[in-house]
């Protein structure tokens, strides 16, 4: 028995901590893991939890949060090991269930939102989520061919900013259509466009995201009402090719929300 009466995790709890690093068994269990305490103690009010699988002392630190878990077990340091997802196992280790619906409402709020055309790095998809959290963007539209919300990967880049911000899954072409003839203004970034610095900039908007590596797709640069860019400084030298796609995202909402102050 371990800390507060809590048994030692199984082997079949053990083998589905770490199969849930397939996107195949997240679906297949309806479940996603996170792991370290920050990590944890920022998501564990916005998932249900399905198991809590932590070392003796983060347990009796956590009692409370140890209540609210559906199941709760006592790992030592070979039990962490052995389900770790991360190079250096941590204190804690959470199986939250996926919410049921992930797909963008009928009447979303508008605002800022940034949509992501086939993002594939997960870091980068973690990065613009905390990013987002940061500047008050609450939803983000993805493609379905961008990388899982739920890869631990892209939970643990987060540092907790999946409980706040939400990610839909959709057919990107369609929904920025609808968008569009709804009236709000889509924005994609392009080397030729208008430089975010001087273009107008409205609060309600989409601000859409190309691949790392192919950038927008023609059938989503159709969708386009305005094309902006991040002109380099100073404009006569020779620079990098290109900003890393997270990196874009984030000068592009600053500025955004520079000028709503």
């Amino acid at each position: 028995m371990g800390a507060e009466g809590y048994t030692r995790p199984t082997a079949a709890i053990r083998r589905l901590v770490r199969a849930l690093d397939t996107a195949a068994h997240r679906r297949r269990e309806g479940a996603f893991v996170a792991e370290g305490d920050k990590c944890v103690c920022d998501t564990f009010d916005a998932f249900g939890c399905r198991i809590l699988i932590g070392r003796r002392q983060w347990l009796v630190a956590h009692h409370d949060m140890c209540a609210r878990a559906d199941a709760v077990y006592c790992a030592d340091n070979a039990d962490m090991e052995r389900m770790s997802l991360l190079k250096s196992p941590r204190d804690v280790i959470a199986v939250y269930n996926i919410p049921d619906d992930t797909s963008l409402p009928d009447s979303m709020s508008m605002g800022l939102v940034v949509a992501l055309d086939h993002i594939q790095d997960p870091g980068n998809l973690g990065t613009i989520i905390r990013m987002c959290d940061w500047m008050g963007v609450c939803d983000i539209i993805a493609s379905k061919g961008t990388v899982d919300v739920f890869s631990p990967k892209v939970v643990q880049a987060t540092m907790g900013s999946i409980a706040r911000v939400r990610v839909h899954y959709t057919d990107l072409i369609p929904q920025l259509q609808r968008l569009s003839a709804a009236g709000v203004p889509i924005y994609g970034t392009d080397m030729d466009g208008e430089s975010v610095y001087s273009a107008e900039l409205p609060a309600n908007a989409v601000i859409v995201m190309g691949n790392e590596g192919r950038g927008m797709s023609e059938d989503v640069r159709v969708c386009l009402t305005n094309s902006i860019s991040i002109p380099p400084y100073p404009g006569d030298t020779s620079t990098a090719e290109s900003l890393n796609v997270a990196v874009a995202a984030s000068v592009i909402v600053a500025e955004w929300r520079r000028r709503m102050r």
